[in-house]
């Protein structure tokens, strides 16, 4: 089983091109799932993958469940399950894919958060309350953010070389190696030329060699990782005084739901988002209640009809 995990890892990242950070949960998941399976055989027994059936991976999310996971993460671990064996059926490995039928548990549907444009603008004017060229970083980078409903891994992957300042307009390779251009708006060009002035006097900080020329600098001249954006998103949030519960992802639902609500249509949000299913833009974006009202009462005929009162409504017996 160890075996087929590894071919079917390597076979997503040279293949499919997927992310390290996607690798490393489908791994995760899929060791949890060999570990089951050599804790349900016993002792010193070789898993086979052609000994795993439907009832081994019902037990499973059973074992998932009893642990404590919740539902989106059981969901995920059957899906890297589901993977697996339809790899492994593919290459003549096992003779079908037993997951194949096995419902994904239902995780309850939340609204992801997203920021009014009083707290967005509250966000944004936080680095600016310090001086210094991090500073000019910070604001830089949480302005783009917002610009251009970057992931994190993209934003953080950005050079120069990506990015037009004079056309407002960068390039980015997203999941699966997708390559998008994304414009964005004169703030975020005009904090970019400001953090590029200090640019220079960060990197030549750097205690080690650094591919490229990135655009996000750490306080050591080094490329910026996933987890310091998280930490400047946390302290702007905390200089803002915002409510608990933002973080870097949450700009870009914010970008995503801004956009829709000005009159955006969906098709143009995934073109800018990178998404490969609309019905993923779906669930980046909402509108509160009184928005959707508008909106009907606009746009319905018989919403916007006037003077029309019950009694003059069709019956079913004169339709």
């Amino acid at each position: 089983m160890d075996r087929l995990i590894d071919r079917y890892l390597e076979h997503l990242e040279l293949e499919r091109s997927l992310s390290p950070h996607t690798l490393r949960a489908y791994r995760g998941d899929l060791d949890d799932f060999a570990g089951f399976l050599a804790s349900e055989t016993g002792p010193g027994t070789r898993v086979e993958p052609q000994s795993v059936d439907t009832t081994a991976v019902r037990a499973f999310l059973a074992s998932l469940a009893r642990r404590g996971l919740s539902r989106k993460s059981q969901g995920r671990a059957l899906s890297a399950v589901r993977g697996l064996l339809r790899y492994a059926a593919r290459e003549g490995i096992v003779d079908s894919n037993v997951a194949a039928g096995i419902p994904t548990p239902k995780a309850p549907k939340t609204l992801p958060r997203h920021l009014r444009p009083h707290e967005i603008e509250a966000l944004l004017a936080a680095p600016r309350t310090r001086t210094g060229p991090l500073a000019r970083r910070d604001a830089a980078l949480l302005e783009l953010l917002y610009a251009t409903g970057l992931r994190v891994s993209e934003l953080v992957s950005l050079d120069w070389r990506d990015l037009d300042l004079d056309g407002r307009v960068l390039r980015v390779l997203g999941k699966g190696g997708k390559e998008r251009m994304v414009p964005f708006g004169r703030p975020a060009a005009a904090t970019l030329s400001d953090w590029l002035q200090d640019w220079d006097g960060v990197r030549a900080e750097a205690t080690r060699p650094v591919a490229g020329d990135p655009v996000w600098l750490n306080h050591r001249g080094g490329r910026l990782s996933v987890r310091s954006v998280r930490r400047i998103v946390d302290r702007a949030v905390a200089d803002a005084a915002l409510a608990a519960g933002v973080h870097p992802h949450t700009l870009r639902h914010t970008f995503a739901t801004h956009l829709l609500e000005v009159g955006a249509d969906l098709r143009s949000i995934q073109e800018l988002l990178g998404h490969a299913s609309l019905s993923t833009t779906q669930r980046y974006t909402h509108l509160d209640v009184d928005r959707l009202l508008t909106v009907y009462r606009q746009s319905h005929p018989r919403a916007r009809s006037k003077g029309r009162s019950s009694a003059s409504a069709p019956t079913a017996d004169g339709e």
